[in-house]
């Protein structure tokens, strides 16, 4: 009895004294996480308001949980802790097992004490503000199964001491500032099955000991800086089911080993874009039956498409654009039943296009665009009634385009651009009521715009420009502008009057009529489109005064009406709003006489500044949700005629060129110090150069030719330092020529037809007789006729008499000196040139047109592409001439694709 009684009471003991002991440990346990917690700049925090000495940690406290009365887990994720880890009790929590600190505020590093929670399983810290290293104290950690540091701002190399964590199934650093090369120590973590390292600074090759890790599921190394070759020992991965590589600098071939038979046979996704790999598409690749996503895209992979990627019944998404790729497209794509967009764009693909691709009824997007397919567009292409988008631009195609188009009832995109497409615009085409881009452009489509397109109530950009359209714009296209926002049919042969419809609420940010054959007058409806940025109708036959209403429209900023019949003189006032942010302005070739419009030039607020901000230049683009449209621009620059490809937000022009004007240039001008283009050339200005257009500090392009400008060239334009052309030729200018960086760069033929002018380049020196250049002040308000327009057109007549006779010259000069206004007789002169300018562009553009009808596109259009553009214009050009253009012909022309970058 005695020996029962014993063991009985030594239970009890053993038993009161596991209760106190327990209650004792837990008690310091809670009171160094209250200490953790009055570190935290934020005490009201209502998750952790039950953290208190009173209550009970293992069943009060939120996100702690206790076993056998010792904190085990400990989960405050997402609970707005604003804090460090410097006071984290690392050593007073000996049996913690479970830590989640993730979608917090913690700042600060993590300190090396972490090595003390020896009984770790589980450590997330993802998504905090953690900087500094990681401490190689973490790989004391042995029992870590899932470690956790991604999207915070850690730095420093990947400590080899991770290698230690034998038992580590998931490591994830993804989306830190982690530099240095993968260690080679990961080739331990043979439990590893997830690698997570992508977005951060790592550089080196991959370890081919990553190879030997056969559980591994997930490989994600993405945007980082590595380079090399991809190690064949990948292929040894049999459990692998996403391989991501892409964003990195991999050269050399992709694996054969990777693709074998047997191997990677759980691989799904395949991603190895944007590095430098080059080689062929091993054919291997149709062995992975599993593959739901093949993304291969820019890289220099080269030889045809594998017709073994007709195997992968499951795939679903295959990039192979911005590549090297030739010869056909294989007829075994047709087979890939699953695939929802197949993109091949922009390789060197020949041949026709399969018409087994018609059998991909699950395709919603398809870009074939930039290659050299030829043939027609297949008619079992009708089949394809899931489509949304069909991307066909820039290749050879030919024939007319298939009415089974028109079956396409899904089709949102459609862009057929840059072939050579003949034939009439389907009226069907109306029917598709989704459309939200029409995009045909640079084709050699005839007859009339089909009105059913007014039909398309989604349409919001249209562009049918560089074609042979001929007839009116249907007057219902006024009617779309409460939705479209792109109008383009600019070089066709479009007649008739513009639309007059254009209504209150439009939403029209591009209007692009550019080179047709439109009469009358400019429509005052325009009125009504307060989002419009960009307005170009020159090159038609629109005769009309300058439109002044525009100036109601508060964003545009390209304004084109160049070679009109526009006349009369500009009229504003000085207390109007108007034009704040127009940056082109081009109303060259036309018949505006009077002065130049000051308080126009008053107002342009968008040239009168710099943005010292924009660190580099980008294009004026119009995001219409559905992509990016990059408005075509025709300007005279550089002594270059050119149709640019894009306008680049800091593009500024002024061109008044080819006009009547008289009177000086105002002073006024040299506010507009944001200007890149300024021509004035072929009007009638007389007066002096202002000195003030010295402080057009960004100016390239500055034509003041063929004018009766008189005087000095004022030494403040040799302090210039970024203009490329300056062309002063045939004025009556005098005196020494300034010297300055950019005036060296000069030909004589700059300054040709001024028999004054003496200095270099025109002569070797100035000698003794240098006019002194006096001091003067330009008047912007002078109206008044200067002696030498009064000798000028003196002789013009005098000279017009000897053709005709002595006595009717005499005559002629002798009206001329009584009645003391010579000017009508000018101006009469400068009709009949403009009506033989108007007559030779219409010459030139038969010829055009039939040089079009009898050659591929691709030999008239002559697309100007440099690697970094000028600050001023897109794409960047250097003139090859610097010779004065004669007043009755244009420059010769370039022109480029609209289109950039879908």
């Amino acid at each position: 009895m005695t020996f029962p009684k014993k063991i009985s009471l030594f239970k009890f003991f053993t038993l009161l004294y596991l209760v106190f002991t327990v209650t004792f440990v837990s008690t310091e346990e809670a009171t160094a996480l209250l200490k953790w917690k009055a570190t935290f700049n934020n005490q009201n925090n209502s998750l952790l308001a039950s953290w208190r000495q009173s209550s009970n940690a293992c069943k009060d406290w939120y996100g702690v949980i206790c076993f056998n009365g010792r904190i085990n887990r400990l989960n405050i994720t997402n609970a707005s802790v604003i804090g460090t880890l410097y006071d984290f009790p690392f050593s007073s929590l000996p049996f913690l097992e479970y830590v989640d600190l993730s979608r917090n505020n913690i700042s600060s590093t993590i300190p090396p004490k972490i090595g003390n929670l020896t009984n770790l399983v589980y450590l997330d810290l993802r998504i905090n503000q953690i900087s500094g290293t990681i401490p190689p104290q973490i790989g004391s950690l042995a029992k870590l199964q899932t470690l956790r540091l991604f999207d915070n701002y850690l730095s420093g190399a990947i400590p080899r001491e991770i290698g230690y964590l034998r038992s580590l199934t998931k490591l994830s650093l993804g989306t830190n500032f982690l530099s240095g090369s993968i260690p080679i120590s990961l080739g331990n973590l043979t439990n590893l099955s997830f690698l997570l390292l992508y977005e951060n600074q790592l550089s080196g090759s991959i370890p081919e000991e990553i190879g030997y890790l056969r559980s591994l599921g997930q490989l994600h190394l993405w945007s980082n800086s590595l380079n090399g070759s991809i190690p064949a020992s990948l292929g040894n991965l049999n459990n692998m089911s996403i391989l991501d590589l892409y964003g990195n600098h991999l050269s050399g071939s992709i694996p054969e080993e990777i693709a074998s038979l047997g191997n990677l046979n759980s691989l799904s996704l395949l991603y190895l874009f944007d590095n430098h790999l080059s080689g062929s598409i091993p054919e291997e690749i149709g062995n992975l039956r599993s593959l739901t996503k093949v993304l291969l895209y820019n890289n220099s992979l080269g030889g045809s498409i594998p017709a073994s990627l007709g195997n992968l019944n499951n795939l679903s998404l295959l990039h192979l654009f911005n590549n090297n790729l030739s010869r056909s497209i294989p007829e075994e794509l047709g087979y890939l039943r699953s695939l929802t967009k197949l993109d091949l764009s922009n390789n060197s693909l020949s041949g026709s296009i399969p018409s087994s691709l018609g059998n991909l009824n699950n395709l919603s997007t398809l870009y074939l665009a930039n290659n050299n397919l030829s043939g027609s567009i297949p008619a079992s292409f009708g089949n394809l009634i899931n489509m949304k988008g069909l991307f066909l631009h820039i290749n050879n195609l030919t024939d007319e385009i298939p009415s089974s188009m028109c079956n396409l009832t899904s089709l949102e995109l459609l862009y057929l651009t840059r072939n050579n497409l003949k034939g009439k615009i389907m009226q069907c085409l109306g029917n598709i009521n989704g459309l939200q881009v029409l995009a045909m452009s640079g084709n050699n489509l005839s007859g009339d715009i089909p009105s059913s397109l007014c039909n398309l109530t989604s349409l919001r950009i249209l562009d049918l420009g560089r074609n042979s359209l001929k007839g009116a714009i249907p007057q219902c296209f006024g009617n779309m502008s409460a939705h479209l926002e792109v109008l383009d049919i600019h070089h066709n042969n479009l007649s008739g009057t513009l639309p007059i419809t254009f209504s209150i609420g439009s939403v029209l940010r591009s209007i692009n009529l550019q080179e047709n054959e439109l009469e009358g007058k400019i429509s005052v409806s325009l009125a009504n489109c307060k989002e419009l940025q960009v307005l170009d109708l020159g090159d038609n036959y629109l005769v009309d005064t300058f439109p002044m209403w525009l100036k109601t429209l508060p964003k545009l900023q390209i304004l084109s009406l160049r070679s009109n019949k526009l006349h009369g003189p500009i009229r504003t006032s000085r207390n109007e709003t108007m034009f704040f942010e127009l940056r082109v302005l081009d109303l060259s070739y036309n018949a505006f006489i009077g002065n130049l419009p000051v308080s126009l030039f008053q107002h342009l607020k968008a040239m009168r500044k710099i943005d010292q901000t924009i660190k580099a230049p980008t294009y004026l683009t119009i995001n219409v949700g559905v992509g990016y449209y990059h408005d075509p621009l025709t300007i005279a620059t550089k002594g270059l005629e050119l149709e640019l490809i894009g306008i680049l937000t800091v593009y500024t022009a002024i061109d008044l060129s080819s006009n009547i004007f008289e009177g000086q240039i105002p002073s006024i001008m040299g506010d507009l110090i944001a200007l890149r283009v300024l021509n004035l050339s072929h009007n009638v200005l007389q007066g002096h150069i202002p000195p003030s257009l010295g402080s057009l500090s960004v100016v390239e392009s500055l034509d003041l030719s063929f004018n009766q400008l008189v005087g000095v060239i004022p030494k403040q334009l040799a302090s210039l330092s970024s203009f490329e052309v300056l062309n002063l030729s045939y004025n009556h200018l005098q005196g020494c020529i300034p010297q300055g960086p950019q005036f060296h760069t000069c030909e004589s033929n700059s300054y040709e037809g001024n028999d004054e002018l003496r200095g270099f380049p025109v002569s070797k020196g100035c000698g003794s007789d240098t006019l002194p250049e006096t001091n003067y002040t330009v008047s912007v308000l002078e109206d008044q006729e200067s002696n030498s327009v009064f000798l000028n057109d003196f002789w013009k007549a005098a000279l017009m008499g000897y053709g005709s006779g002595l006595c009717i010259g005499l005559s002629i000069i002798y009206f001329m000196i009584s009645t003391g206004n010579p000017k009508w007789l000018a101006r009469i002169i400068v009709e009949l040139e403009h009506k033989m300018i108007m007559r030779r562009r219409k010459k030139q553009r038969r010829q055009r047109n039939h040089i079009r009808r009898n050659n591929p596109l691709d030999k008239e259009i002559m697309t100007i592409e440099t690697g970094t553009p000028s600050a001023n214009i897109a794409p960047a050009v250097t003139p090859t001439t610097r010779t004065a253009v004669p007043p009755t012909e244009k420059p010769a022309k370039f022109t480029g694709d609209n289109f950039k970058g879908w």
